[in-house]
């Protein structure tokens, strides 16, 4: 009977098509260790294709010593990567990209002199038949993933012109040109407005749409809320859990985060004394902003704010001596000094925390502890010779303080995360001992943790009688450390508030430059 079911006009059987896998990406057991601390230790994730998978977790958690691993940058000391199912080992960057993993850094990684074309297919031009590089092909395949990615940028500008929001637009555009089945995202809000942070939720929702699957690193929980189909959280190197994000809430969150609970992040805020230490009247700075004016007290903390493009910074450099003033006039405890030199605003007790870490704050090739103390060496030399022993008490003593996680001082600084580096630059200025400081963007791609005792330290300052200005793109941090805010649009202030009456509203209407509502 059997023969005559099989003989030879039976119809031949059907293989099944093979089912897709249910993870584009798994990471297996991986642990990766540096000199002197175990960055990763036996951690695990898994990405499922057409989602958005939040990693979440403090700086020095681990996060991105895994995306470096991802994307072939690191190698792991043990454990796998498992890529559509398969095992792979990535030596190399460019093997990463070739076998569909993209990666977004926090660290902006474009060639300022290059126009935005030549960096988007650095590496990759299209040639024509001389072999030599087709330009007008190139900005053609550059407008055209402008296009797509609805965004308003002239390819053949250079890069240098852009803005840091523009350029983090440059490298969003870039790793989507791979076409890559992942797509790693670090902090990739952490210097764009809202309208362009809105504008890249749209493009993650077209990815996802087509399939890929999405690694996001942020420290703004709003986002991971609003994008996020599942939350993985890491804590000092180790693998804490994963969850949906439509099950979790944000005080869950933070609490796997943190091991504890926040139960306050803003500090209470001591009032303000009466004595004026700066005083700006009606300073200008040519063709970039006009008529700024404003008190300054002991212990209070000046927040402004405003849309990028409108002015903050470049009033911060102003007052810092970094770009003259063209216009106007600067009074510190009543003097009035013409502020024309950093020097001369660090002898006069100010101190300048740099929105942009990278190219306008750390010495990456140097030490925590020579990044720590580059603003305070002469105060540290005794005829010809530098205080080696008294000055590494110091900066131990500013580590302690500011809690930052490096294994010894003598670390290269590149080696710290983000949110480290950033709180050694605190501590360089802090060591000056400044009675007037401004932060610009002090906490931007900090973890929650960190922006805890950011916050805290601020508050102490303050309540200590040090004069603060704090710039910050985000509204709850102004609201929540500042005594007034001072708002500016196109180069203007539009308008002051104080803390009783500031709200979110009050502040947007104020930075698009309408009447305040009440």
């Amino acid at each position: 009977m059997l023969s005559s079911v099989t003989g030879a006009h039976s119809v031949p059987a059907v293989l099944p098509t093979p089912a897709a896998p249910e993870y584009l990406l798994e990471i297996v057991n991986v642990t990766k260790r540096f000199p002197g601390v175990v960055a990763l230790s036996d951690v695990q994730l898994r990405v499922r294709p057409g989602t958005v998978l939040a990693l979440m977790g403090e700086n020095g958690a681990g996060k991105s010593t895994l995306m470096k691993i991802i994307a072939g940058i690191h190698q792991p000391d043990a454990g796998e990567l498992r890529l559509r199912g398969r095992t792979v080992r990535l030596e190399t960057p460019l093997q990463a990209l070739q076998m569909g993993i993209a990666m977004i850094h926090q660290e902006l990684n474009l060639m300022p002199q290059m126009s935005i074309a030549e960096n988007i297919w650095l590496g990759r031009e299209p040639l024509n038949g001389l072999r030599m590089v087709d330009h007008g092909r190139m900005y053609r395949q550059t407008r055209e993933l402008f296009g797509r990615l609805r965004i308003d940028l002239d390819p053949k500008m250079a890069v240098g012109e852009l803005s840091i929001a523009g350029r983090q637009m440059v490298e969003i555009a870039k790793a989507v040109s791979y076409d890559s089945d992942v797509l790693i995202m670090d902090e990739p809000t952490s210097a764009i407005t809202e309208k362009e942070v809105a504008h890249l939720f749209s493009i993650i929702a077209d990815l996802k749409a087509q399939g890929k699957g999405i690694i996001y690193i942020t420290h703004k929980m709003d986002e991971v809320f609003a994008i996020a189909d599942e939350v993985a959280v890491f804590r000092d190197g180790t693998y804490v859990g994963l969850q949906s994000a439509d099950s979790m809430d944000g005080d869950g969150l933070i609490s796997m985060m943190v091991g504890r609970e926040l139960t306050q992040l803003f500090p209470e805020r001591r009032v303000p004394r009466e004595e004026v230490l700066l005083s700006v009247r009606d300073l200008g700075l040519e063709g970039v902003f006009e008529n700024i004016s404003f008190d300054l007290r002991a212990g209070e903390v000046l927040g402004i704010a405003g849309l990028m493009g409108s002015g903050r910074t470049n009033v911060a450099e102003t007052i810092f001596g970094i770009t003259p003033a063209t216009a106007g006039e600067i009074h510190i405890d009543g003097e009035r000094v013409r502020m024309d030199d950093p020097c001369l605003a660090i002898r006069k007790g100010l101190a300048l925390l740099t929105e942009d870490r990278k190219d306008t704050g750390i010495f990456p090739c140097l030490s925590v502890q020579e990044n720590m103390e580059v603003a305070v060496l002469p105060g540290y030399a005794s005829r010809g010779f530098v205080q080696q022993q008294r000055l590494r008490e110091r900066c131990e003593e500013m580590r302690q303080k500011l809690r930052v996680k490096t294994p010894s001082l003598e670390q290269c600084i590149a080696n710290l995360s983000g949110g480290n580096q950033q709180k050694a630059l605190l501590a360089r200025w802090l060591m000056t001992q400044p009675r007037i400081l401004i932060l610009d963007e002090p906490t931007r791609g900090i973890d929650v943790g960190a922006k805890a005792e950011i916050y805290r330290l601020i508050a102490e300052l303050a309540g200590e009688g040090m004069a603060v200005i704090m710039i910050s793109s985000e509204l709850p941090e102004v609201l929540g450390m500042s005594d007034r805010v001072m708002v500016m649009h196109e180069g203007e202030v539009t308008g002051f508030l104080d803390r009783t009456e500031a709200t979110q509203e009050r502040v947007m209407h104020l930075a698009s430059g309408s009447p305040v509502i009440h």
